[in-house]
């Protein structure tokens, strides 16, 4: 009976970890699949491989230019969101901080947090409108500073809650100014937790479309999920294989990322998790 129930749980498994992958899979396998191999009925494994569709998406496409402005508007709005977000999220903190927009600044994160996204769209359409800004990738970009900021100090408030005070009082008595505090002592021990909420903001900017959809109207300043949306609704019968390409070289950098960042990510949303 033992020896079922363990055949079961390893039969379970495997069947999961098929099933998750082979997305993965089928994206890649039809990224280097040959057109021709797409008509009809589609085999599992491609009989010969090409690397067409990714020249073409560089060449036709200009897909560089997507991947650029999607960099642009990630890595820019992540370092003003982290910058904000975490002096925010340690002075919310710490008692010996006290202002009184304290309160509303905490009402302001949980209102952007608990409202939908679209929600925003038209003050901030009306505003960037007036502005003269929907011609660039500027409302793009502050649209996800606007989310990822409410997300950072909510993320990292549970976060600096759990360090202990008491490091930092005894580096209050020996001298230590509180710009030496935060920067020496407090963003060191909280290093998983800001790579963590890094990672996932990354992600947020990285996949956002709903704000790109509506605000950034010149074609020059596509970011990569409004580049794989026009691809995927031309007149004549979309190329799949070239959608599969932009999806791979959409998921490259995050990836990366991932990989270089998975120890620290996976420490930080589990020290987020649990408060003692």
């Amino acid at each position: 009976m033992k020896l079922f129930g363990k055949s079961a749980k390893i039969f379970t498994g495997i069947i999961l970890v098929l099933v998750s992958v082979f997305p993965s899979y089928w994206l890649l396998a039809m990224s280097v699949r040959p057109m021709d191999e797409m008509r009809g009925r589609i085999s599992l494994i491609p009989s010969s491989l090409t690397l067409e569709h990714f020249r073409n998406l560089f060449t036709e496409k200009d897909f560089s230019r997507a991947l650029a402005n999607s960099l642009q508007v990630s890595l820019i709005s992540l370092a003003f969101s982290l910058v904000f977000g975490v002096c925010a999220a340690y002075v919310l903190t710490r008692q010996r901080f006290r202002f009184r927009a304290k309160k509303p600044f905490n009402f302001w994160i949980l209102i952007v947090r608990i409202l939908p996204p679209v929600a925003f769209t038209i003050p901030l359409y009306t505003m960037f409108n007036r502005l003269g800004l929907l011609s660039t990738k500027i409302p793009a970009l502050l649209s996800c500073i606007l989310i990822n900021i409410p997300f950072i100090v909510w993320f990292m408030v549970s976060f600096f809650q759990r360090l202990p005070e008491d490091i930092e009082k005894s580096a209050r008595i020996d001298g230590a100014s509180e710009w030496q505090l935060f920067t020496r002592i407090v963003l060191p021990l909280a290093a998983p937790g800001i790579a963590a909420v890094t990672m996932l903001s990354f992600l947020y900017a990285w996949n956002e479309y709903t704000y790109s959809i509506i605000f950034v109207q010149s074609p020059k300043n596509y970011t990569i999920p409004l580049t794989l949306a026009t691809l995927n609704s031309e007149d004549s019968l979309t190329n799949f294989g070239l959608v599969a390409a932009g999806g791979i070289m959409s998921v490259l950098p995050v990836l990366a990322f991932v990989v270089f960042a998975q120890n620290y990510l996976i420490a930080g949303l589990s020290g987020g998790a649990v408060k003692e």
